[in-house]
Order: structure tokens, then sequence, then C-alpha cells
């Protein structure tokens, strides 16, 4: 039977769909029957409640279920017959004015677009390339030196200075008032690791132990603390300890503590440059993969599904209650989060899925069994026992779909590379891994 297909917009279509009446009523029937055999009422026997009593009871829910599952499948059949690609779930109205016998209903919904990519030739890109060098090793060594450090007390009239550890008592008022989180006992901290404001650290740089100060501290316009920023504190500081920090020395011994097999300096340098390779390589196609892919939608001429989008704007906004949940925001699940802050990420998701998923399709470009297994086993790698990293991994479908979903970007990635105009820069290792 020809299926009639209406254009209501670019995306938009509409398909009348028919039921005869008696089909609608003969299999509420046999639903309320096979009900019956089982229902339980009061004064009744299991199975032995007479049928009109079970149709008064239930006959609206049953035809209202009824009439979702048919509809929905004449949907599902009239869409298969006009070769339509339906995104997000139709608008079903039911039609007044039907032929006797007939029930009708209008189902007006969207349809994938036609997605048209221009020659990739035309593509330009840029690919950037990075090495792992000494100098990062070295700072890295410093950094897990850092993590080991051990502290001793300084003498009395010993100045704190930069690394240094201060014990101190602290209180800050404002307008001559204390407020919440202004005041703190036995409180530790580095001395010129920034864990604490710039104007903080620079009033107990130079102090010894036994001393104390009041100063002015101005809060930044952006402070955290939204009852404070901006504003000026003073606070009174009193030293209670100094302390000077040892860092332990790069040898056999610092080596061993680090678990290195061999507990040489030689190996731990081999271990960390493998380590930092394999963090670069992947921050490496991160970012080579998102210039491709702003690239890709560049070159690409579509229509988006508002359905599409829609979905899309309610897991970025079901995404962000779960933050806040996750951060102790009581009534997270409440929160007044307005679609339209997500709006722009939505809409380019979702043109980028299907950019993407048409370039795949076009030029046979799916997740091999084999491109997963090895994805796999380089993810598992960098942990102590890669065998249980690959059982988790295969043993969840999930985490197997997301993968895959990897691996196809990556195949994208090195297709639209190979087509494209790609202009090659270098980057420093630290610039690269202070990108985000």
């Amino acid at each position: 039977m020809a299926v009639t297909v209406e254009t209501l917009d670019k995306l938009e279509r509409k398909i009348t769909l028919s039921l005869p009446v008696g089909t609608i009523q003969n299999e509420v029937e046999s639903r309320l029957k096979r009900l019956a055999r089982t229902v339980k009422m009061d004064g009744f026997r299991p199975g032995k409640v007479p049928m009109n009593v079970v149709a008064q009871r239930y006959g609206y829910s049953v035809q209202y279920e009824v009439m979702n599952d048919k509809v929905g499948e004449a949907f599902a059949v009239a869409a298969n017959e006009a070769n339509l690609r339906v995104a997000g779930q139709p608008r079903i109205s039911e039609k007044e004015g039907a032929p006797e016998g007939q029930l009708q209903f209008d189902a007006v919904f969207e349809v994938y677009p036609e997605v048209k990519i221009k020659d990739l030739s035309s593509a330009q890109i840029e690919r950037v390339s990075s090495q792992v060098t000494d100098e990062a090793i070295d700072k890295t060594v410093e950094i897990l030196r850092k993590q080991r450090r051990s502290f001793a007390q300084r003498a009395m009239d010993a100045a704190a200075q930069d690394g240094d550890r201060a014990t101190i008592d602290f209180e800050g008022k404002i307008d001559g008032e204390p407020f919440a989180g202004g005041k703190a006992e036995d409180f530790q901290f580095l001395i010129g690791d920034g864990q604490m404001l710039k104007e903080f650290e620079e009033a107990v740089r130079g102090m010894k132990s036994g001393e104390s100060k009041t100063f002015p501290l101005n809060f930044p316009a952006d402070y955290h603390g939204k009852d404070v920023a901006g504003k000026q504190a003073d606070f009174l500081v009193t030293v209670k300890k100094i302390e000077a920090a040892h860092l332990p020395e790069v040898n056999e011994a610092f080596a061993k503590s680090l678990g290195i097999a061999e507990s040489s300096v030689e190996s731990l340098r081999a271990d960390i440059r493998k380590n930092l390779e394999r963090e670069l390589k992947f921050r490496l196609i991160s970012r080579n993969k998102n210039a491709v892919m702003d690239a890709l939608v560049a070159q690409a001429e579509l229509d988006i599904p508002k359905a599409s989008v829609q979905s899309e704007l309610e897991r970025l906004v079901e995404g962000a209650r779960a933050d806040l949940k996750q951060r102790g925001v009581k009534d997270a699940d409440k929160a007044p989060i307005p679609e339209d802050l997500f709006r722009p990420q939505a809409e380019k998701r979702v043109r980028l899925g299907l950019v993407v998923a048409e370039l795949v399709r076009s030029n046979a470009l799916e997740a091999k069994p084999d491109q997963i297994k090895a994805h796999i086993e380089e993810l598992a790698a960098s942990y102590e026992k890669p065998e249980d990293v690959v059982r988790w991994y295969t043993g969840d479908r999930r985490r197997m779909a997301e993968v895959e979903a990897v691996v196809i970007e990556n195949n994208v990635t090195d297709f639209v590379l190979s087509k494209a105009k790609v202009n090659e820069k270098a980057l420093g290792f630290d610039e690269l891994m202070g990108q985000s």
C-alpha cells in the first residue's frame, strides 16, 4: 500500500495513519480476557472476576495501551515502506472526520538530512607534532621529588622563604567583622606554591616563628568565595612554625621507592619517558582530531533535526545536574538550568555526529575488531595488570561501544588528513601539554 508523505518543512514530514476500529476492539477484548485470568479483586476468586467488571476497571487503560501500540506499529510500517530515516519520536494526533469503521491519526516527525560533504582536498588542517625532551623528564623527576619531600623545623630566628612549609594561625575581618572561612588554627601551606593568594604569601614570607602581623588583603573580583569577592579584609597572622623542605636525592634508592624494577636512575628516566610519550601521543591525537572535526564540519552542508538537538540538550542538562549532585549541591535535580546555555554545544554535537556518520558510511570507516582490540591493549599498557583492564573493557557493552566510537573517530581523522591540505606545526612539549 502506497504511503503518502507530506513535506511540512525542510526536515519535517507528515503521514496520515488509518486503523480499523475492529482491529482495535478485537485487541482490547483479547487483552482484557488475558487479564481476567489473573486479575484479583475483593469478593471474587482469582480468575473468576466477570468480564464486565474487568472491562469497567481496566478498559480505559487497556484501550490506551492498545492504541499506542497499534499506532506505533502502523507508523513504523509506513515509515519503512516510504524508506524514511526518522529522527526522534513522531507527534501523534487523532484526526476528525475519519471514514466509518476507521480511526485516523496524523504523525508529524522529522527525518535525518541529506549530508553533502565538499571535496576534502580543499580543506586546510593544522597538524601539530611534539617530542618528549630531556627537560620534560627533568621536570617530572622534580615533581616526583617534591611529592616525596620531608620537612625539618627551622631555627626560631630563621625567616620564612619560598619552599618552606609554614604553620600559622590567622583571622580575617571585613569592616571589623569576621567572615566565614576567614579563620584557622595550625594551618599549613607551602610558601611560593600558589596555594594562598599572592598578598597573603608576601605577608608571611620573611616572618619568623612566634611573630604576628596584621596586613590588608584585597580579594579578587572573580574570587570563588562570592561573599568576599572584590572586598578588602584585614588579616592577623601568627607564625607558629617554619619548616624547611628536603628533597630526596635522585639515586638508586629514589628509583626503588618509585617501584622501578631495576632500581637505577637510567631505568627511572626511561620509565618516565615511556609514560610521557604515551600521554603526549593521546594529547596529539586529541588535538589533531579536534582540528579535523572542525574542518570536516566546515566542509559539510546539512540541516539538523530539531528533535535530535532537543535530545542532546536533555542529555547535556542531565549531565549538568549530575555534576551538581556530585559536588554536593542540594536539590540538584530541581536546579533551574536553562537549555539555551547548552544549545550551541548541542547543535554542534548533532551536526558533527551526522557528518561523521555519513563519512563513515560512504567510505567504510567502521571500526574493525583488530583495531578495537589494539586500542584497548594500548589503554591497558600503562597499568600494573593490563589483562585486568582488558577484561574490564571487554566485559561491558557500554565500554566497548565507547572504545568503538573512539576508533571510528581515529579512522575518520586519518582519512580526512589523507585527503586534506595539511600544514605541519611543531610545538614544544610544555606548550602542547599546557593546552586544554
